[in-house]
């Protein structure tokens, strides 16, 4: 955009956005959640295997559900105990053989596993031993793997498929069965074991190790720490519905943990895998140990997420939200899989426990209804602030891309009406993509707009301020009325903008959609 030479007027002043409310108490949670890991490390009284379930590092969901709880709170929350544990990260060597992709992150478990490595070291964490669990001879990915983990200077050990694993416990603790296994090395006595996604194996892992440990005689035990469902908190809470929602795929359901009630007459909530697998993984702590020091799967958790809550109504109403969230994505997932409608409709059915309906996300309406007055895709955003953000489908942006400006036009102060990418900057961009690059859509997309509006801020003002203002779109909501491109979905991630689309593509015809 060109730029006179004149002096640049006074800036109108920016948005002020307000800072979204927070129901749960981060530092209360660092120091309360460590000081009870070490108060099981006292009872057991020799090595704990901890069991970390969920994201260890990047935990999106519970960062969702329960605002204030950062992506990295687990790992603030184990940094109290850096100096007395190690981690292990466990992989199943079938994921890797069939290329498993971490969806929220879009990278395969392969460099998942590498990315944790170096995440954790540079927190400071002792991490030396990789567990291939599930491999098998004929795995030559999962193989690969190991031989390149070792070359960069990681331990690794394999553990083998295990018939009968778990019901046939007299075998599965034998030499015929975790006595098959290769023993994991470790220097500290709480081991945290983590994985890039479940089904990893990382229970199997800890007995595994337990079993090693009774046989070398070191005295061992197990311990599981799993966000969700939060046990203190009733059983159809919205955050513990949010948690039913975000593993629909997996059939887990909520239940109350029959065992504690048995035990001490108390209901609290667990989930449907924890109590199906309890009297198998008790009877193998008794035939490995000889006793097994929990009467329920919730006496195995170490979670006090749910006594860090302080906004209990803020919590509801971010699960809630998110529950509208899974249930747009099942019905995108579907769409684009040409699958059945199995996990929407059960997210549906969450969503009725939760009382909340599509029209509860106040990004939804005004998205399609712009649709419908332009006849063309459309998207909304909500800014923290209650302003509501529109973008429209033009010929020369993409209706995302358009939203985008807009909201950076809205927070930095700028005339809505300016142009911060001028047509003249826009249309060289679009000769490249359809006359070179054999792109059959023109309009620029998201990741092209930002890379514009940075090229243009070496001569404007308001382009600078506009960029100044990207860190503000952070945890806001968008809805866009046709599925995104992977790109455009790139960028809202890594923007941090909370986004949904309707489950159709902008042409009818559509079968491939990449951008």
């Amino acid at each position: 955009m060109p730029q006179s030479s004149a002096p640049l007027p006074p800036a109108p002043p920016a948005a002020s956005p307000a800072a979204p409310a927070q129901g749960f108490d981060r530092e209360r949670y660092i120091a309360l959640q460590s000081e009870h890991i070490r108060a099981r490390r006292r009872e057991i009284g020799g090595k704990l295997y901890l069991e970390m379930g969920g994201k260890l590092f990047d935990d999106m969901h519970a960062s969702r559900v329960l605002p204030g709880f950062t992506p990295d709170n687990k790992i603030a929350m184990l940094e109290q105990l850096r100096d007395e544990l190690e981690i292990v990260i466990a992989v199943n060597a079938r994921d890797l053989q069939r290329q498993k992709v971490r969806a929220d992150l879009g990278i395969t478990y392969e460099e998942d596993v590498l990315r944790l490595v170096d995440v954790f070291r540079q927190h400071g964490f002792l991490v030396e031993n990789v567990v291939f669990t599930q491999l098998e001879s004929d795995n030559h990915a999962g193989l690969a793997f190991r031989r390149r983990l070792e070359r960069l200077g990681l331990r690794t050990a394999r553990h083998r498929v295990i018939p009968g694993y778990p019901t046939d416990t007299r075998r599965v603790v034998s030499e015929a069965g975790f006595g098959l296994n290769e023993y994991v090395e470790t220097s500290r006595d709480l081991v945290v074991m983590t994985a890039p996604g479940p089904g990893s194996g990382k229970l199997a892992t800890c007995l595994s190790q337990i079993y090693h440990d009774h046989q070398r005689g070191i005295s061992s035990g197990y311990a599981k720490f799993e966000t969700f469902p939060v046990w203190n908190l009733p059983l159809e809470h919205p955050v513990n519905l949010a948690y039913e929602a975000a593993t629909a795929d997996l059939d887990d359901i909520n239940v109350i943990d029959p065992f504690h009630l048995h035990a001490y007459g108390k209901q609290v909530t667990s989930y449907n895998r924890d109590v199906e697998v309890f009297p198998l993984l008790a009877a193998l702590l008794e035939r490995i140990a000889g006793a097994s020091p929990y009467a329920s799967p919730t006496d195995m958790g170490v979670n006090m997420v749910g006594s860090c809550i302080v906004d209990e109504e803020v919590c509801r109403e971010a699960a809630r939200q998110e529950i509208v969230r899974r249930y747009f994505k099942a019905l995108v997932d579907e769409r684009r899989a040409d699958a059945d409608d199995t996990v929407s409709e059960r997210i549906g059915l969450i969503m009725g426990k939760a009382g909340v309906e599509t029209s509860d996300r106040a990004v939804v309406g005004p998205a399609l209804e712009l649709e419908t007055a332009t006849g063309a895709p459309a998207s909304a955003l909500l800014l923290h602030d209650g302003t509501l953000i529109t973008g429209k489908t033009s010929p020369l942006l993409g209706c995302s891309a358009a939203m985008l400006l807009n909201a950076l036009k809205h927070l930095a102060g700028i005339d809505p009406e300016a142009h911060l990418l001028s047509p003249e900057s826009i249309e060289p961009i679009q000769t490249l993509k359809t006359a070179h690059l054999g792109s059959r859509n023109p309009r620029l997309h998201t990741d092209e707009v930002l890379i514009a509006l940075s090229v243009s801020a070496g001569a404007s003002e308001e382009s600078r301020r506009a960029l100044a203002r990207l860190q503000d779109l952070k945890d806001t909501n968008a809805h866009t009325t046709t599925i995104l491109g992977s790109v455009d979905e790139g960028i809202f991630r890594s923007l941090g903008i909370m986004v949904t689309s309707e489950p159709k593509y902008q042409r009818r015809t559509d079968l491939y959609h990449k951008r």
